[in-house]
């Protein structure tokens, strides 16, 4: 077993070493002959992660599998990494539902879980130890019977009887969709039947012939691409309505040992849950789990074994001391806790290893060579007495608190745009302006047969666009209090709207080129590259960065390397991955010699801000300080003095921080945290700062994709698209506010030791509701925070709600920015129709940032009428309550507010007049043309020819879908992508039939016309028409058309089809032939 000593050697990822040396004590050997004869015996002295250690050292002698009971969840997801730091790599959870008095819903992640551990053990594939908590043993599961009965196997090249399927799972809770994405869904679109079941971490493709499987495949639910075959697989079938009877230790081998961590704590937390519970349906008594307990061979380890005990196994392992987690006091501690005694010191990341050595470089345990590093994770350290040996984690030596959220399948789609059009929605036409949606049409010329958009003007008039031509039909979003007129079709009002528009962001885009061109011509600070110490503290982070992270942490490198200020925009939804970048840039500059200054909106997120900054910066001589109104004057002073001396690296803080008596020894980089919330003043202020000094400016506003494509070369914008893989969307329910299901939701988060939100936005009346409250829960801890308290007892009041000392904040909506508690996932919004769909998001963002589904009621008063706007706004935030489509979808407002504070407020009524997309488009214009690019490429070809090319009904059934697909199809400008989309037709569709074959044959030849620079290609008589563009071009393809193709004047081209006209197949395929090829001699294609 290697492990790091000061200096050298290869990293270790485990601490098997020390299971070999509790299991050499004389006394272990009594402990595993009691359990091996089926023995109940009793251990102690088993301080910190010591139980998990105990436990490793049972695995190898056990015949059966071992399963370790916890006190809460918590403390079965602790130990359950502490088992693999100790070498036991096959240790699964048995998670607790967390709606325990409901029937589990088939997309709750716990449930698909515990499902995939008893299948397991039904096919006998034991694993070598299962954790679970007290409240997982109450919770019934299907009895062992009838799971073995309802299990259906899917083979490939086997028949499936498809009506008796679909009903089976139909009857089993699974519901219809026209697309998959979430566990008890399923779609049938033809021959290709998609299910996604509880227990499997991807959906499953089964394509059909008739009633043959001819394939299995698991497919991703964000592209909807195949990833993987499977021959063969089986799906549950247990009815998620019908009431389980059996119970996890039924599953369990006769071998199976059962290992109980703090019987009295097991005991008593289990009981006051089932205290909570309103209804016990689903669950089983405590005596019935003890009963049930007792056929299997029990060991419990307490912190101090009872006196009645006679024959007790002593662990002998201490708790370690408390660490003061300041950086420069940490060698001493370390020292004085080590004694004479290894060290072992548990680090998360390899990177944090060459860090840690140098800083304890300089200690005796160190020196004597008694200082040895481990990558992994340890929940709470502890001393080993006998073999004088100390196990201590990063985090406990620092004070870190460290969230582990387990991986888990993606919750949804994310949704590039808001495509999603319904009948009835408003629409912008580029060439003719604002309609009315009114459907798909299915419609024929002669012998062409093509889909179309029914669009509605204004007087009824109706224009039928082909979807070839959907490019030029966006969904209009204005973000306009008003709904705007339905343009006139013919009428030059919108086209002077569209000029007016186009003249604004032409004016808009120069003046932004301008300030860039000056901003490039002003001296700024050249930061150094990154250093040793740059590289361990990014590597150090315990996560994996998403792509967009690493993409935005180089650019904002990239800038503050150059020897111009910087002044990066950096967006990105709620627990995007923000803090990390500014962390990351902050440290760049404080490495460099320079001070930096982080500005926040309220005094709340300077906290916990400082709080972050600190935990992540421990192991660096970093000073960090908060200037904000809970500072005492005596402190105020100090860290003024601190900052004018440069004796404060970091100083976090609210508006206070640009006062004019604010000053620094040597200011390198501002943050700026949401900046739109700050006022005029403060506004001009940051001006100065961007002409000396780089400036990071942060915002949780999101910035669509269309509006960040043409900001590119205006203005600095990195944005965080990827949401965290571990966050589950929040359920979002709009109701009356009922007492009962209040209660219910606040005792089903107490049963998880979860904390509750409240948000109530009138201090007039806040301690009534303060009374009701109490009077519905009275078991709840109830405490109330607003911004009229003083300073001193709010900031008590929300330090004491971090650190869970009570479980319901009944709140204003000071919360609204920033606060980050993983334990809260709960939030009532009370009278939410009075709520902006922006404030409900961003409210709503204060849950679900943990491994517990969340929860958000927007309640609405008892008797209360919705005007009609409050009620489209509370469904929108309740349909889109998904990661990702709440960020594309439910956001509409959001986007346009966030639009207008990088524009400025003047270009909302712009985007109102003419819609957002075409907004964007014409800025992305307007930047070519001013730095003289080429515009981007888009296929703008007329195809008529008799044929029939459209995605029938048939074949793709959902019009959201088909829209979606047409809209992707019309985008394509390269063959290569034709065929990739050709690829995921048949593979989420099926073979392609004959209309759209045609389909994508005609839009190929768009991709080689275009080429050519033809606008047009239609039949007369015996000839194809070209109408093009290019002279130069035309006389190319003529020379390679061998005689048949006669220029007859500036825009007209007629080819001889007589050998083609009748046979389509034939005249297209001559279409090809010819337009596919490139002359030899190279030129400028759009010569």
């Amino acid at each position: 077993m290697e492990i790091v000593q000061p200096g050298t050697e290869a990293i270790a990822t485990n601490l098997g070493f020390l299971v070999d040396l509790v299991r050499a004590r004389d006394d272990f050997a009594r402990l595993l002959a009691s359990l091996r004869f089926g023995q109940s015996v009793v251990a102690d002295e088993a301080a910190g992660s010591g139980s998990a250690l105990l436990v490793a050292s049972l695995v190898a002698a056990c015949p059966g599998v071992v399963l370790v009971v916890a006190p809460d969840e918590q403390l079965a997801d602790a130990i359950l990494e502490d088992l693999k730091l100790f070498g036991i790599d096959e240790v699964v959870l048995f998670p607790a539902l967390t709606s325990p008095t409901e029937a589990p819903r088939p997309d709750d992640e716990t449930l698909g879980q515990r499902l995939r551990i008893l299948l397991r053990l039904v096919r006998a594939e034991f694993p070598r130890v299962i954790v679970a908590s007290g409240e997982s043993l109450l919770q019934a599961v299907p009895p062992v019977h009838v799971l073995k009965e309802r299990l259906w196997t899917l083979k490939a090249g086997e028949n499936l009887d498809v009506a008796a399927f679909l009903r089976a799972i139909g009857e089993h809770g699974y519901r219809s969709v026209p697309t998959v994405a979430m566990p008890g869904e399923f779609s049938l679109r033809g021959g290709i039947l998609d299910v996604f079941a509880p227990e499997w971490t991807a959906p499953l493709r089964i394509e059909l012939f008739d009633e043959r499987i001819e394939s299995l495949r698991h497919f991703d639910v964000s592209s909807q691409r195949s990833v993987e075959r499977v021959e063969e697989i089986t799906l549950s079938l247990c009815a998620l309505t019908e009431q389980p009877a059996g119970s996890l230790l039924d599953y369990l081998p006769p071998e199976t040992w059962t290992v109980w961590i703090d019987p009295q704590g097991i005991e008593s937390s289990s009981r006051s849950y089932l205290a909570r519970l309103e209804k016990t349906a689903f669950h089983h008594t405590w005596e019935t789990v003890v009963r049930d307990s007792q056929k299997f061979a029990r060991l419990e380890i307490w912190d101090i074994a009872p006196e009645a005990e006679s024959d007790v196994f002593h662990g002998q392992m201490e708790s370690v001391e408390r660490f003061s987690g300041d950086v420069e006091r940490v060698r001493d501690e370390l020292d004085a806790v080590a004694g004479d005694s290894r060290v072992y010191l548990v680090c998360t990341a390899s990177a944090e290893i060459e860090r840690l050595r140098e800083l304890f470089a300089s200690t005796q345990i160190a020196s004597s060579g008694n200082l040895h590093f481990v990558v992994g994770r340890l929940s709470r350290g502890f001393r080993l007495r006998p073999e004088k040996i100390v196990l201590i984690s990063v985090n406990q030596l620092f004070q870190r608190t460290e969230l582990r959220i387990p991986a888990r399948r993606p919750e949804s789609r994310p949704i590039e745009d808001f495509l999603d059009l319904k009948e009835g929605d408003l629409v912008v036409h580029v060439a003719h302006g604002i309609a009315r949606y009114r459907g798909l049409k299915l419609l024929q010329k002669g012998d062409q047969l093509e889909e179309h958009l029914l669009l509605e003007f204004a007087e009824g008039t109706k224009l039928y666009v082909p979807t070839s031509k959907i490019g030029l039909v966006q969904k209009y979003i204005g973000g306009a209090r008003a709904r705007p007129k339905l343009s006139k079709l013919g009428g030059r009002t919108w086209t002077r709207q569209k000029q007016a528009v186009a003249a604004a962001v032409f004016d808009l885009a120069a003046e932004m080129l301008e300030m860039q061109a000056i901003r490039q011509t002003r001296p700024g600070i050249a930061f150094p590259p990154d250093t040793i110490w740059q590289q361990e503290f990014d590597a150090s982070f315990p996560f994996e960065e998403t792509p967009d992270q690493l993409e935005a942490m180089a650019a904002i490198k990239r800038d503050m390397m150059s020897p111009r200020p910087m002044d990066r925009l950096l967006c990105g939804d709620v627990g995007f991955g923000k803090t990390e970048l500014a962390m990351r840039a902050a440290f760049k500059a404080v490495d460099a010699g320079y001070q930096v200054a982080m500005l926040v909106p309220t005094t709340i997120l300077a906290e916990q801000h400082v709080r972050t900054f600190r935990e992540r910066m421990a192991e660096f001589p970093i000073r960090i300080e908060c200037l904000s109104r809970f500072c005492t004057p005596r402190e105020e002073t100090e860290i003024l003095q601190g900052l004018a001396e440069g004796a404060i690296d970091i100083v976090i803080g609210t508006h206070r921080l640009v006062q004019p008596d604010v000053r620094f020894h040597n200011l390198g980089l501002v943050i700026i945290d949401e900046e739109q919330r700050f006022g005029v003043e403060i506004k001009e202020r940051l001006k100065s700062f961007r002409q000396t000094v780089d400036v990071l400016t942060m915002t949780a506003t999101p910035i669509p994709r269309t509006l960040h494509m043409a900001l590119v070369g205006l203005r600095d914008i990195s944005t965080l698209r990827t949401p965290p893989q571990d966050r589950f969307a929040v359920e979002t329910h709009v109701c009356r506010f009922d007492p009962h299901l209040i209660r219910q939701a606040v005792l089903r988060e107490l049963n998880r030791h979860g904390q509750i939100y409240f948000v109530h936005n009138r201090v007039k009346d806040i301690d009534a509701v303060y009374r009701i409250l109490c009077q519905i829960v009275p078991e709840a801890r109830i405490r109330v925070a607003h911004a009229q308290m003083p300073d001193h007892q709010l900031e008590e009041i929300m330090l004491a709600f971090v650190r869970h000392e009570f479980d319901l904040l009944l709140t204003t909506t000071i919360i609204e920015s920033g606060l980050d508690i993983p334990s809260a996932n709960t939030i009532f919004i009370d009278m939410a129709e009075r709520f902006g769909l922006a404030d409900l998001h961003q409210l709503r963002g204060r849950v679900g940032r943990y491994k517990h589904r969340a929860y958000c009621y927007l309640l609405i008063h008892p008797h209360q009428r919705l005007n009609p706007n409050a009620r489209r706004r509370l469904q929108a935030i309740e349909e889109y309550s998904e990661l990702g489509a709440g960020f594309a979808l439910a956001m509409r407002d959001l986007e346009i507010r966030g639009a207008g504070n990088i524009l400025g407020t003047e270009q909302s009524g712009h985007i109102a007049a003419v819609g957002y997309e075409l907004y964007c488009e014409l800025l992305e214009q307007a930047v070519r043309r001013l730095k003289k690019l080429p515009p981007a490429t888009s296929i703008d070809v007329d195809v008529d020819l008799p044929c029939q090319a459209y995605l029938p009904d048939s074949y793709i059934p959902d019009i959201r879908t088909k829209i979606d697909l047409y809209r992707k199809l019309a985008r394509l400008t390269e063959v290569a992508q034709l065929t990739d989309f050709a690829q995921e037709l048949r593979d989420r569709f099926g073979p392609l039939p004959p209309p759209v074959e045609r389909l994508l044959e005609l839009h190929e030849l768009r991709i080689h016309a275009h080429w050519w620079r033809i606008r047009n290609i239609h039949q007369e008589a015996t000839f194809v028409v070209f109408q093009y563009v290019s002279r130069r071009k035309m006389e190319n393809l003529q020379k390679l058309a061998k005689g048949r193709l006669r220029i007859v004047d500036h825009e007209s081209a007629y080819l001889v089809a007589d050998d083609w006209v009748g046979d389509i197949d034939q005249l297209l395929s001559a279409l090809k032939s010819l337009l596919q090829q490139r002359p030899e001699d190279p030129y400028n294609p759009r010569a």
